[in-house]
């Protein structure tokens, strides 16, 4: 097999102001907290916006292990639906002293390029800086961060520059080339 570049660039927000929402695609999209943990939904959320794309730490994981990373107190996954349909997903990862990470966020392919990935990043990041509200023993967030890599999408870093992210570390590494998980074999 053959080995490709992967590149992995940090990026961060350290105030709410920083944040520059995307326009609202209009009213046919909505933006719901999953509020209920779900493994079986989350897992198909991660599968179908992350199987063209080289997402694959989290499949092997079991369902016990799906329900502890979604259980976890802070931990939230709000979803995208375009007229009842999910279209994509940010789930949120409080860390310590007021930390949070944007951990997984984007589109089914069906759904990008129709201006709902930059309204979900925004509302996304609205809830990373006001999750202390929901969850009382949390400390306010003084940091949201986010990671992309060279193999997502190819207008990824741009939508998380636009939003007003700034970039704090890059780094490169060779790894094996590997033919992308699909939602299901073949895909």
């Amino acid at each position: 097999m053959s080995t490709i570049t992967l590149t992995t660039w940090s990026l961060e927000m350290t105030s709410p102001g920083d944040l520059v929402p995307a326009a609202d695609p209009g009213p046919e999209v909505a933006v719901v907290r999953s509020e209920v943990p779900s493994p079986e939904f989350s897992r198909f959320l991660y599968a179908s916006v992350g199987g063209d794309i080289h997402w694959t730490d989290r499949l092997a994981l079991t369902r016990a292990q799906w329900v502890e990373q979604l259980t976890r107190p802070g931990v939230e996954t709000w979803v995208a639906y375009d007229r009842g349909t999910p279209a994509g997903y940010v789930e949120l990862d409080p860390q310590a002293d007021g930390v949070v990470e944007i951990v997984y966020f984007g589109l089914l392919p069906e759904f990008r390029g129709r201006r709902i990935g930059g309204h979900l990043l925004s509302l996304g990041v609205a809830r990373a800086w006001d999750l202390a509200s929901r969850w009382p023993d949390r400390e306010p967030t003084r940091r949201v961060w986010v990671h992309t890599c060279s193999q997502d999408g190819p207008t990824a870093m741009a939508n998380y520059q636009r939003r007003g992210f700034t970039l704090f570390a890059t780094e490169t590494e060779s790894k094996e080339e590997s033919q992308t998980p699909g939602p299901w074999p073949g895909a």
